[in-house]
């Protein structure tokens, strides 16, 4: 026996809400963006042209996409036509891949997309998922979208320009010494601009048409060979200085890409070179990616933003001022690894932001070690006297303070060092291992009091019990986070290139880690989802054949009063059943 299946028989177009399951990740996708504020909406009207369709829906059918890791436009397209919980979600409409793709890209999405993060973490609070005691930051480099070996480098381009800025002063200086064009007004004499350079080439130009003029009116041979032997070196510095004239606008514009950086690629300018760890060789490729800065509690995503430059140092202090301006407030610790330990760092959260850092720096772990405790050249196990304000080594020797050095990095950033200097390493039998100094130098020790005093104050705060426990919780917290991401998620590389494009991308494909991370957790349940509004299959079943044998009903005409009775008994029969 079979059940009963017939292809030729018409079957009735039920709600497509009833066939997904209670707790299906479209709801929770449906009611996160359903508690965007209007207001967000409105940068994507227009008054005049075709209606455009509902970014509600649009950023629907986009985060439930990401969730089933379909990130590709024509894929998240077929779904609309494959997919019931996405024509669920869409109600109906089938956008094409194109308009997918430009909707996804748009500048006005960033703000629907924080909207979906704020909304999110005050449902975490709500349901007490998050503690809000501390957040934990990481980094983490994706690939971009983009050639791997079309690359521009800061220390080539630099090179080849200043051996185009010196070529061209020396032909300049030829043309001059040999008369062939008279001088030009020079902004500098160290370097022709490119305007100058445009100068000289029409100068080279006109005495070349010149030329050309002369020898098409010449009717003699031997004239015209002189006029072409002549016109051979104007010619060839012509060829020259417009090629100088391209190439220095080339490196002009490629040191303006470049910026603060060392290196971009060719096909998504905002891409930089940095060192992956995907080859299967374990060994360290050079791609072009971003640098992609997590704030997470709970495992989940709360704050995200991307950076050019590959290290980590220089993203936190951005990175929590985008926080604090357009998420939410700072908890109370910051948690984060050594990467992001630096002077500067923590003068910025303790004094600026009155926070407590819970970040380790570069010889946190060597410094715990036996051999580093135990080595006799290294200057912190030497012993001061405060008094003179020296140090003395392990030959007895003094270094004494001399004066104060200060250094400034890229950022503006200054760091003071206290000198110390031996008084004399002369015929020390333990200078070969105490300084690498040159003979006749002496032994130095550069001494920076505040980065002493900011170790200190972390070595102290870690080994307490519990902010040394809260430290212990952020590789189990902002790590799996990345690995969902690129494990389960699969998303490992850009589908779009430029910076603001890719920062949309990753907050769809974070808010899908977010979403189905939650919806696991919260089986019952998904994001404060009204069940009422949730019909329940039998009643709704009974109400739509109910309409429609009504409907059946005023349209018939039956032959007798008694067929009209039995009709209507047996709708009676069906309700009876029914309740």
């Amino acid at each position: 026996m079979f059940k009963h299946y017939n292809m030729n028989q018409v079957v009735l177009p039920l709600d497509l809400e009833i066939k997904l399951d209670q707790d299906d990740i479209a709801f929770a996708v449906n009611n996160l963006v359903e508690q965007i504020p209007e207001e967000a909406y409105a940068s994507f009207s227009h008054d005049t042209g075709c209606p455009a369709y509902h970014p509600k829906m649009m950023m629907k059918i986009i985060l439930c996409a990401y969730t089933q890791s379909i990130f590709s436009g024509r894929k998240i397209e077929a779904l609309l036509k494959d997919s019931i919980r996405m024509m669920w979600l869409a109600q109906g409409y089938e956008p094409s891949y194109r308009t997918i793709n430009r909707f996804r890209v748009q500048p006005q999405v960033q703000e629907l997309l924080r909207q979906c993060f704020v909304q999110f973490r005050c449902q975490l609070v709500e349901q007490n998922m998050i503690e809000e005691e501390a957040i934990f930051i990481d980094g983490t480099k994706i690939e971009a979208n983009a050639n791997k070996f079309t690359f521009v480098w800061r220390k080539s381009t630099e090179n080849y320009s200043k051996q185009l800025v010196e070529k061209s002063h020396t032909m300049y200086n030829e043309l001059l010494e040999n008369e062939i064009i008279p001088g030009i007004e020079r902004e500098s004499s160290d370097e022709l601009t490119t305007k100058e350079l445009q100068s000289i080439a029409q100068q080279l130009e006109e005495q070349v048409n010149d030329y050309d003029q002369k020898i098409n009116e010449s009717d003699q041979g031997s004239e015209r060979k002189q006029l072409r032997s002549e016109r051979k070196q104007p010619k060839q510095y012509l060829k020259q200085f417009k090629n100088f004239v391209k190439r220095k606008e080339k490196y002009q514009k490629d040191i303006e890409i470049l910026g603060e950086r060392n290196s971009y690629s060719k096909t998504d300018h905002d891409a930089t070179f940095m060192r992956m760890k995907d080859d299967y060789m374990m060994n360290g490729q050079l791609k072009p990616g971003y640098n992609i800065q997590l704030a997470t509690e709970g495992q989940f995503a709360l704050a995200y933003d991307v950076f050019p430059n590959p290290t980590d140092t220089r993203t936190l202090r951005p990175f929590l001022d985008l926080i604090e301006n357009y998420y939410f407030t700072l908890p109370e610790y910051i948690v984060a690894d050594a990467g992001y330990g630096s002077e500067q760092n923590y003068a910025d959260v303790i004094e600026n932001r009155l926070r407590t850092p819970l970040i380790t720096y570069n010889q946190y772990r060597k410094e715990k070690t036996r051999k580093y405790k135990h080595d006799p050249f290294n200057f912190y196990n030497w012993d001061y006297d405060e008094e003179q304000d020296a140090f003395t080594c392990p030959n007895n020797k003094q270094l004494t303070y001399r004066y104060n050095s200060h250094r400034t990095d890229r950022d503006g950033f200054t760091r003071t060092f206290k000198v110390y200097e031996c008084e004399d390493c002369t015929g020390c039998p333990l200078r070969s291992s105490c300084t690498k100094a040159k003979e006749g130098n002496h032994r130095r020790i550069f001494y920076n009091q505040k980065w002493e005093e900011q170790k200190a104050y972390t070595r102290e705060k870690l080994s307490d019990e519990k902010t040394g426990e809260l430290y212990g919780k952020r590789k189990i917290d902002v790590e799996p986070v990345f690995g969902f991401l690129k494990a389960n998620l699969c998303f490992s590389r850009m589908s779009v290139r430029g910076k603001e494009k890719v920062k949309n991308e990753l907050g769809f494909a974070f808010m899908a880690v977010n979403l189905r991370k939650f919806t696991a957790m919260n089986t019952p349940t998904s994001l404060k989802y009204d069940d009422s509004s949730k019909k329940k299959a039998p009643n709704h079943i009974f109400f739509m054949v109910g309409a429609f044998f009504t409907l059946f009903l005023a349209s018939y005409v039956p032959a007798s009063f008694y067929e009209v009775d039995e009709l209507v008994s047996n709708f009676n029969v069906l309700k009876l059943m029914d309740t």
